[in-house]
């Protein structure tokens, strides 16, 4: 019985220095080795890297390209404040058309799971959501899109939010998150979204502790709530730049306490870095939590785009193998094993964030794996190599011809 598919020539790193097949059956790997047997159909990677899909696990859909309709972008409190005036006048169909814009780059980069954060509140109502379940719907063919619903102007302080998060829990909602710096009382908006998780028996991934301060943090509620709901390894935080201003003794027991609490965390360097230290007018600092150095705690960690031309981030394309270079840049990250790390942080330690089950070039996986112009995991990263072919589940994706000089 011949393959569906057979990738020829592939190179797996961690299979050793030769290139091997890759054999799929009905969506699935079903051997990997050398020469394989005949195929319905097969392709030639050519001894270049083959990567089972990047990872997104924190980007917000909904808010993208609206770079031309704002008048103001900077301080993080007036990023906030832009995106709450104009997404009152946010239609469905709007938000899905500037959603599949971005979730088209992020696909033709090679991007195969995401998880894209949605906002609900009273301004919103479920518009968004409603937006997003169509487009997961529509591009399940290419991507696994998963929605985490969360109250990005507070809760407590936002009558008529909670209820609307419960509707859309109701809906079909992946996730719940929180943004607990927002709300008017902090701990008891944890406590909150904590209490709707159990109800609903979603994950949690909040939005935390953005800012340059270390002397208090939310993380401490998040961590308590954690241990006393039991639901460790199902908890992830985002941003919590707080942790980049923290001496190397305070940051390794911060990292233990999650390591212990099975609290994942995920690092946006892109807005991170364009929205902390703005009221320094030299020597400003980076902002970026040292995600590297909590992984090598045993904090499952994660490198995400964020936003996507709009005031919290004015630039991106969707690249998350970019992001990972952009990631050793800031953290001055060189050798070969950081380079690695960072590389990890969008592929499997993100779907270790997610739970992606079914993720991974393995027999029995879930056939998703992306060719790289590229045949070393490290230089991809240091090079930024561009993706130039994807399968999901067996089926072509998406191709780029790889650049080619032209000589007189």
């Amino acid at each position: 019985m011949p393959f569906d598919l057979v990738l020829r020539n592939a190179r797996l790193p961690e299979r050793g220095p030769e290139p091997v097949d890759i054999g799929v059956l009905e969506g699935r790997i079903a051997a990997i080795g050398a020469r394989l047997g005949p195929a319905l159909r097969s392709e030639d990677a050519q001894g270049r890297l083959v990567l089972p899909g990047f990872v997104d696990s924190h980007i917000h859909l909904d808010k993208s390209c609206i770079l031309d309709r704002c008048t103001a972008e900077g301080a993080l409190s007036e990023a906030i404040a832009e995106v709450a005036r104009l997404k009152r006048d946010f239609s469905e169909d709007d938000v899905y058309a500037r959603a599949e814009a971005t979730l088209v780059k992020a696909i033709l980069q090679g991007t195969m799971r995401i998880r894209t954060h949605v906002e609900i509140d009273p301004r919103i109502g479920l518009r968004s959501f409603k937006a997003l379940k169509r487009l997961q719907r529509d591009y399940a063919w290419a991507v696994d899109l998963e929605l985490c619903v969360f109250p990005q102007e507070g809760l407590l302080n936002d009558p008529g939010t909670e209820e609307l998060l419960v509707e859309a829990c109701k809906g079909g909602a992946e996730l719940i998150g929180g943004c607990p710096y927002t709300d008017s009382d902090p701990v008891a908006h944890v406590d909150r979204i904590f209490a709707i998780a159990g109800r609903f028996d979603l994950d949690i991934d909040f939005h935390l502790d953005f800012d340059l301060d270390p002397s208090w943090m939310h993380l401490d509620a998040v961590i308590a709530a954690t241990e006393r709901t039991g639901w460790a390894g199902r908890v992830a935080v985002g941003h919590v730049t707080k942790l980049s201003a923290l001496p190397p003794d305070a940051l390794t027991a911060i990292g233990n306490r999650l390591a212990a609490a099975g609290i994942a965390v995920t690092v946006l360097p892109a807005t991170d870095l364009f929205l902390m230290g703005r009221k320094q007018d030299h020597n400003v600092p980076r902002g970026v939590a040292p995600a590297h150095r909590l992984a090598e705690l045993g904090v499952t960690c994660s490198l995400a785009t964020n936003n996507v031309l709009n005031p919290f981030t004015p630039f991106g394309d969707g690249s998350l193998n970019r992001i990972a270079n952009l990631y050793a840049n800031v953290a001055q990250l060189g050798r070969k094993a950081e380079m690695l790390c960072c590389l990890d942080m969008v592929t499997a330690s993100a779907a270790r964030l997610m739970r992606c089950a079914d993720y991974g070039i393995d027999i029995g996986k879930a056939a998703d794996f992306v060719i790289m112009d590229a045949t070393d995991s490290a230089y991809a990263v240091a090079e930024i190599a561009q993706p130039l072919m994807g399968f999901k589940r067996g089926i072509q994706t998406f191709e780029r011809a790889a650049a080619r000089l032209i000589r007189p």
